[in-house]
């Protein structure tokens, strides 16, 4: 069936927004998974309400760089490293919010058209098969990073500035265990799905 002229093609953002809900789980889901569902995309939100704020200080420290330099030729000596930390830190921070609201990049052409029942097969064994291992192996991996930057004293050398390197690096470890935390809440709307035939909190 061909679609009508203007009409736009809105699969891939219904797939993304099925995440989002309503808050509220359905009545046949067991109440200790409601309710961890319901907790845990509330901590994710809690937590991308305070990680956007990051970009008042991103854009502010442009502004200035851009002032200073074009008007008064006087560019600071920080403006690079605060750039590319602040937003580290936003893409870092934010990623478990992102989850939540499935708007991470996906190929969406031939998921889109399969069956709930088979999409929540598909995610829940991702998320079990590579998901977990992957990040828990990148967690291991950062948590040595962490530690060696911490005791080293790490300095970027990229500027005279040089910055030490361990707060952006705090960012990327907690930005993992934000992703391993909103992670139990997709499987679990994933098992759901898978069982059901319908994502939680859309009804």
């Amino acid at each position: 069936m061909a679609e009508e002229p203007g009409r736009l093609d809105i699969s891939d953002e219904m797939i993304a927004e099925r995440r989002g809900g309503s808050g509220k789980m359905p009545d046949d889901m067991p109440k200790w998974m409601a309710k961890s569902i319901i907790s845990i995309d509330k901590f994710s939100k809690i937590t991308g309400n305070i990680v956007c704020w990051i970009l008042m200080p991103l854009i502010l420290a442009m502004t200035y760089e851009v002032i200073a330099r074009k008007l008064f030729l006087a560019p600071t000596i920080w403006a690079y490293d605060i750039s590319r930390f602040l937003y580290g830190a936003l893409f870092m921070l934010g990623a478990g919010y992102a989850l939540s609201k499935g708007v991470h990049i996906r190929a969406d052409f031939l998921y889109r058209n399969f069956k709930v029942k088979n999409q929540g097969l598909i995610d829940f064994v991702l998320y079990i098969v590579f998901y977990f291992p992957g990040l828990i192996v990148f967690l291991y991996m950062t948590t040595g990073f962490l530690q060696e930057s911490i005791m080293r004293g790490e300095r970027g050398m990229d500027t005279t500035w040089m910055p030490y390197m361990w707060p952006i690096k705090s960012c990327l470890w907690l930005g993992i265990i934000f992703l391993l935390v909103q992670g139990v809440s997709e499987l679990f709307k994933s098992y759901y799905a898978m069982t059901k035939g319908k994502w939680p909190g859309n009804e």
